[in-house]
């Protein structure tokens, strides 16, 4: 599937009128997206959003802890100390948005890896966002996979308080674990004039 046609409005062939496909997303992103129009092949197992502040701003910067990946420099990732951790800025507001912290969401950061409190928290958001053209205005869209069976694989790890118990000894409420706990994670930037980047792509199961 190409960029630009996950974008398209027209020829919507599935005739799905917007993303409201009844896939909930991250739990800290809650307030602050908004439905896509007519988008183009939504899978079903896929929530997709427009990022959009709570007074209605669509135009943010983007700053993260990371590097750019060494082939495709437009991609943030993971560096040799720790996961990426990326925000949105409001451009009015200077309203920081946390859109992913590798340290934490996704499958592997909750049941499989282990960090220590030197790479969650030393991860200063140095970098500002810049496209291939200098552009560092954007607007955002947002894309979370579900294809695992929690309910399969952790109904029974749950406790009476409806709690499950993450790898770093935490615990967190099932509903939340099922919507933080995403398998892949897409973010794109669409810049003024129009051009559109992936800025993440990540794969977290």
């Amino acid at each position: 599937m190409g960029i630009f046609d996950l974008f398209n409005k027209g020829d919507n062939k599935s005739g799905i009128l917007n993303t409201d496909n009844g896939i909930s997303g991250p739990t800290f992103l809650k307030g602050f997206t908004e439905h896509i129009e007519k988008p183009k092949d939504l899978h079903s197992h896929e929530w997709r959003r427009k990022l959009r502040t709570a007074t209605g701003n669509r135009k943010f910067k983007i700053k993260f802890y990371g590097a750019l990946h060494e082939d495709y420099s437009n991609l943030i990732v993971e560096t040799d100390f720790a996961p990426a951790l990326v925000y949105a800025v409001d451009i009015v507001t200077g309203e920081e948005i946390l859109l992913f912290d590798g340290c934490k969401h996704g499958y592997n950061a909750m049941f499989c890896d282990t960090f220590t409190p030197e790479q969650i928290t030393n991860r200063p958001l140095a970098n500002q966002y810049k496209d291939s053209n200098g552009n560092e205005v954007f607007e955002i869209t947002i894309s979370t996979y579900y294809g695992i069976d929690y309910e399969d694989e952790f109904r029974e790890e749950v406790d009476t308080n409806g709690l499950l118990e993450l790898i770093d000894g935490t615990k967190m409420d099932f509903e939340s674990v099922k919507r933080n706990g995403y398998d892949t994670l897409q973010i794109w930037a669409t810049n003024t004039n129009g051009e559109i980047v992936e800025v993440v792509s990540e794969e977290l199961a």
